[in-house]
């Protein structure tokens, strides 16, 4: 059985694997961790006291706690020193695949949930908002080619996407018309898993990230 402490990292791991927990991310509170855990105040205080001794998360009295850049590199990903040139290369290299696979072996209920992240991401008119449904989509394309290791593999790639760097320049080379073609793109990409067309699909993908790469690293 799982020690709390060890129950609140996997939480924090899985929360940086799919984008939506960041370096300076605000964790939940203790109470709200309490219902979330079903665990005691206690025993969150003590696992949380552990953790910012490791240097995973920062508590400051009255504000809350927030994750480091610890967090990120502990989830045995990529590189604190990876580019995003090198995030994007090795994306280019691995999505269209596993969109192409996602396509042939996706059940109804992974395209209900990569669905669910495509709508909540075209109603997000914020930068957060947006990345942070652009990151569980991707990830729920992922997930739907039902792969063990070629999840882990994605996994280790998308904490690429919690660096510090790819942050800043994600934010800096967003706009809300970039959004609204983003998700036209999504949309494209998942209309060809809905249609079970693999080529389709990869296609699809492969020209989003083209499209992502040209637009982060200047070419677009």
């Amino acid at each position: 059985m799982q020690t709390v402490e060890q129950t609140l990292r996997a939480l924090l791991t899985e929360g940086t694997q799919d984008g939506t927990l960041r370096p300076g991310s605000k964790l939940p509170t203790e109470r709200e961790l309490v219902e979330r855990l079903a665990a005691p105040r206690s025993a969150i205080r003590r696992a949380l006291e552990i953790l910012e001794r490791d240097g995973v998360v920062i508590r400051h009295v009255g504000r809350g706690t927030f994750l480091t850049e610890v967090a990120v590199q502990q989830v045995d990903g990529a590189p604190a020193d990876t580019s995003p040139a090198e995030i994007m290369q090795v994306r280019l290299l691995l999505e269209p695949q596993v969109a192409t696979l996602a396509a042939r072996v996706a059940t109804q209920a992974d395209l209900d949930r990569i669905g669910e992240c495509l709508a909540a991401g075209g109603a997000s008119d914020d930068f957060e908002g947006f990345e942070s449904w652009d990151a569980r989509l991707h990830r729920a394309i992922a997930k739907a080619a039902h792969n063990g290791l070629l999840m882990n593999m994605f996994d280790v790639l998308n904490t690429g996407r919690a660096l510090p760097v790819w942050g800043s320049l994600k934010r800096r080379t967003s706009s809300p018309e970039r959004r609204r073609c983003y998700h036209e793109e999504h949309t494209a990409v998942v209309d060809a898993l809905r249609d079970r067309d693999p080529d389709a699909a990869g296609a699809a993908m492969r020209a989003h990230l083209q499209h992502v790469s040209d637009n982060l690293l200047g070419r677009g």
